[in-house]
């Protein structure tokens, strides 16, 4: 039909500067209306235009269209991929396979672009996947995060060789960057990549062979990897130089001296000019094997050759000389450091800090804060007074310690911390609370924390009147006392003898907005027990329970005890009783306590019976529990010894001498 008004020729397109590389329709009206206003028209098979190797280029409008449909929010009622379905069927050419791939490259989800790989072929008609598409899904897969991406990949791979689908370069370098990543049995999947190279008739490139290096050395294989190597150097090719430091870096981690010397004066041959971070490999491996010499020689080299050390290569050429005792050479390279504007680190002054500890040079700390006082700030200090507390210098902490007062208008709270807590561990309790006093003048406000370190101290040397003081300041100037302050303070007065004012912080308590627990009841019980109020230790055991609170396997061993102490047997064995009851299990010291008990009352079947529980419940006898048996066989128990404070406890029992049953 030949058509003859112009607007009965119809282009289904936008401006080509709109639509850019969309298909072009073409058409004939087959029906008209009488008024020209409304028309039927049939639309030819588009001709999809080619690139130059003859490749269909892709439609976008076609690929848009389709990216939309996957990824619209489904519905109840509805798939999308059944949306696809219905819209494929009213095109007359059917998708392609580099438009499926750049469908697959809009997709966030793998499992959509999974599952959209799969729905092609069996969905479309005479669709069949190319290895573009193959290497698309590929590519997805190695960059996601699924659990089970690997047998994905296997089952891609799976799929190529059985259908006859060849991949290309691009698809071995895939697969080896996938299961190269240190996962699953990658050194088979490697070699499995090796014979799909064979079988698909290829020749691994530079590239290729770089991918492969750095699996090896991911799979933690330097040998392989160094094969690797070996043959990229027969073929020519290079390495970059992040590749060169992996592998220096995995072959000196191997212990592989002299392949590492190989290798890297390779490495200068081929013009690979190494940086910071190779010389820093070299400098950690000779320090480790105590090779001070040469790693001072592979740093010279590094400035002789214009490179600056960054603050690694600083660190790991200090540590070398530190584990090669140069104390010296070490402030030195230190000094150069600070020189040229690295800034030191906490390692760093650990390194320093640990070599003038092991060589009796402590002193000299002072000439390390001197040199880098430019950088020397709070949290430094803090850093050295922890760490000279912690390995046991109090003297030069507080030395410190004092610098920083003097230096800095604010405190740190860290260092304020650990000052008290070595104060308190020398037992140098009244600089302690003067510290403690003094920190608001510094800008630190003491917490309970602080306080409760200070109230714990004071009552391991029974310093009631200073602990009476400092808890009247606390209730008056703050912070608010927490559990764990009235639970040290009842201990310490218990500990003291005085019972009554133990009772009394029990009682400031229950009244405050904390509540006891079972810490605070079995300190107020271990205090009564121990100063000869049982019947009231026990009426706080009812109490606890009273209260919803459970017994621990402390409680017991402490009431036990007691009645062992006051010598009820009867009850000390019901308690014993009660608690296995309740399914709390004892240990060792309260068998040993009960054991003890049943000795020194003549209950000696009993003592016996409860030793077989003993071994029983799989508990292992210590020395105080062989002493005990001793005695029950020979028969030494008496009515009346000398007694001492068990270091367990705190209970005053009958003496156990050490004893080791060789039996």
């Amino acid at each position: 039909m030949q058509l003859r008004h112009p607007c009965h020729r119809l282009r289904l397109i936008y401006r080509q500067q709109f639509r850019y590389l969309a298909t072009k329709y073409s058409g004939r009206v087959v029906v008209e209306a009488e008024d020209g206003r409304s028309f039927a028209v049939e639309v030819d098979a588009p001709t999809l235009h080619t690139d130059s190797r003859g490749y269909a280029l892709p439609r976008r409008d076609l690929i848009c269209k389709v990216s939309q449909i996957l990824k619209s929010r489904p519905s109840p009622s509805s798939d999308p991929f059944l949306d696809l379905s219905d819209y494929l069927d009213t095109l007359t050419i059917t998708l392609t396979p580099s438009e499926a791939s750049e469908v697959l490259k809009s997709l966030k989800s793998p499992n959509l672009a999974l599952r959209f790989f799969r729905f092609c072929p069996s969905e479309i008609p005479k669709f069949r996947h190319d290895c573009f598409t193959y290497n698309r899904i590929l590519l997805i897969l190695s960059k996601s995060s699924l659990p089970n991406r690997l047998d994905c990949v296997r089952e891609i791979v799976d799929e190529m060789e059985r259908t006859g689908i060849r991949g290309n370069i691009s698809t071995v370098n895939l697969l080896i960057g996938t299961f190269g990543d240190g996962q699953g049995n990658g050194v088979n999947e490697l070699t499995r990549c090796l014979g799909l190279v064979q079988k698909w008739d290829l020749k691994l490139n530079c590239y290729s062979y770089k991918c492969l290096l750095q699996a090896y050395i991911r799979l933690c294989n330097p040998d392989k990897a160094l094969e690797v190597y070996q043959q990229m150097r027969r073929r020519g090719y290079r390495l970059d130089i992040f590749a060169y430091n992996m592998l220096l870096d995995a072959l000196a981690r191997d212990q592989k001296v002299d392949q590492v010397h190989k290798v890297f004066e390779d490495m200068k041959k081929w013009h690979c000019e190494p940086d910071e971070y190779t010389y820093t490999i070299l400098i950690r491996m000779t320090g480790k094997l105590g090779k001070p010499g040469e790693s001072l020689s592979f740093f010279l080299e590094m400035l002789s050759n214009g490179i600056s050390p960054n603050l690694i290569a600083y660190n790991t050429m200090i540590e070398a000389l530190a584990k090669g005792h140069m104390v010296d050479k070490s402030i030195f390279v230190f000094s150069k450091m600070v020189e040229n504007s690295c800034r030191p680190n906490e390692f760093t002054y650990s390194i320093i800090l640990n070599v003038l500890a092991a060589e009796g040079q402590l002193g000299r700390l002072d000439e390390v804060v001197e040199i880098s006082k430019r950088y020397m700030n709070k949290s430094i200090y803090a850093y050295l007074v922890r760490t000279l507390s912690k390995i046991g210098h109090a003297s030069e902490a507080h030395r410190l310690f004092c610098n920083m007062w003097s230096f800095h208008d604010r405190g740190d709270r860290d260092a304020y911390l650990s000052m008290l807590e070595s104060l308190c561990n020398s037992k140098k309790v009244t600089e302690a609370i003067d510290l403690l006093n003094k920190m608001n003048e510094k800008g630190v406000q003491a917490d309970s924390f602080m306080y409760n370190t200070v109230f714990s101290a004071l009552g391991k040397l029974k310093q009631i009147p200073h602990l009476h003081d400092l808890y009247e300041k606390m209730k008056r100037d703050g912070p608010t006392p927490d559990i764990f302050t009235y639970n040290i303070l009842i201990s310490s007065f218990g500990r003291a003898g005085e019972v009554g004012e133990a009772l009394k912080i029990f009682e400031e308590l229950e009244n405050s907005n904390c509540k006891p627990d079972i810490v605070s009841y079995n300190s107020l019980i271990n205090c009564l027990g121990k100063n000869g109020d049982i019947d009231e230790a026990h009426m706080k055991f009812i109490e606890m329970q009273e209260k919803g609170l459970n017994p621990d396997v402390v409680t017991y061993s402490t009431l036990i005890e007691c009645f062992g102490k006051t010598e009820k047997v009867e009850m000390a064995r019901r308690l014993f009783d009660e608690m296995l009851a309740a399914g709390c299990y004892p240990n060792i010291v309260t068998y040993n306590i009960l054991l003890d008990c049943l000795e020194r009352s003549g209950r000696t079947s009993e003592a016996v019976s409860l030793y077989a529980k003993l071994k029983e419940q799989g508990l292992a006898a210590d020395s105080i529990t062989y002493t005990i048996l001793e005695r029950l066989q020979s028969g030494s128990h008496r009515t009346s010894r000398v007694r001492r404070k068990n270091p367990i406890t705190g209970w005053v029992v009958s003496p156990l001498r050490w004893h080791v049953n060789k039996d």
